[in-house]
């Protein structure tokens, strides 16, 4: 395939995508605005006008970039392990496999889509937190490059998700057992700097902590960890997270009956 055919694959594969989020939109956008608007106000408005600011900054204000980065995380990861394994479900992901497709291709097509709708939920949370505290953006382009990598990185991983699962049950374990526990003690509700020197250095071990860290450093401009180190991780996760699926696509692992 030429470089025109492959752009039209691409943006078959990313414009279902995005007809699918728009149309279910109360399945794909709503819950992850309603479940933030509940952290922002029980955590943020009540339990928050009880925490002394950390940085110079109050608690509801310092919680919201973790906030919106928690629903990137979620939806990126969700819109294409859902996508993924329910074009396998219905066997007509075989449709793409046997087109002249490069890998490459299918590849950016369903993390495009992840990516659509975790900055769109992202942004819509963004947004709702206006409600509750004025938040100003320290470094736009910092919060662009940390929104998108990261999108594109849970979105690698919902596709190496849907790749190997083989049924429904297998799509809702990494989001419970992985993510959850991952974002919960990757610093969205906590400064890692208050933390005991142990739990600090195991924190580390978190790469959530990096996505969050280096997104809230866009918005307050402050940071527990070095910004670079952090793009550092985020990078490599995405380099090594396109060759492990590629790796699989091109074995036909978890493809092939």
């Amino acid at each position: 395939m030429n470089l025109h055919s492959n752009y039209l694959a691409f943006l078959t594969i990313f414009r279902k995508e995005v007809v699918r989020i728009l149309r279910i939109w109360t399945q794909t956008l709503l819950p992850s605005v309603i479940t933030t608007s509940l952290y922002f106000l029980i955590f943020g408005s009540f339990i928050g006008s009880q925490v002394s600011d950390i940085n110079g900054v109050s608690f509801i204000t310092f919680i919201v970039p973790g906030l919106v980065m928690m629903a990137i995380i979620t939806n990126a990861f969700s819109n294409v392990v859902s996508s993924f394994f329910g074009s396998k479900f219905q066997r007509n992901i075989e449709e793409i496999m046997v087109s002249p497709t490069p890998n490459w291709v299918i590849i950016a097509g369903f993390a495009s889509g992840g990516v659509f709708r975790g900055g769109l939920v992202g942004i819509i949370v963004y947004l709702i937190s206006l409600l509750f505290t004025n938040t100003q953006i320290n470094n736009l382009g910092i919060v662009i490059v940390y929104s998108v990598l990261t999108a594109v990185v849970f979105s690698l991983g919902g596709l190496f998700n849907g790749i190997y699962s083989k049924k429904f049950d297998d799509v809702a374990i990494v989001p419970t057992f992985v993510i959850t526990p991952l974002t919960y003690l990757g610093g969205v509700f906590y400064s890692i700097d208050r933390l005991p020197e142990f739990w600090r250095q195991v924190s580390r071990l978190n790469p959530v902590l990096y996505m969050v860290d280096g997104f809230r450093y866009g918005f307050l401009g402050f940071s527990d960890i070095n910004i670079l180190h952090s793009l550092t991780v985020l990078c490599s996760l995405t380099l090594f997270l396109v060759w492990l699926n590629l790796y699989l696509l091109n074995k036909g692992i978890g493809l092939r009956s």
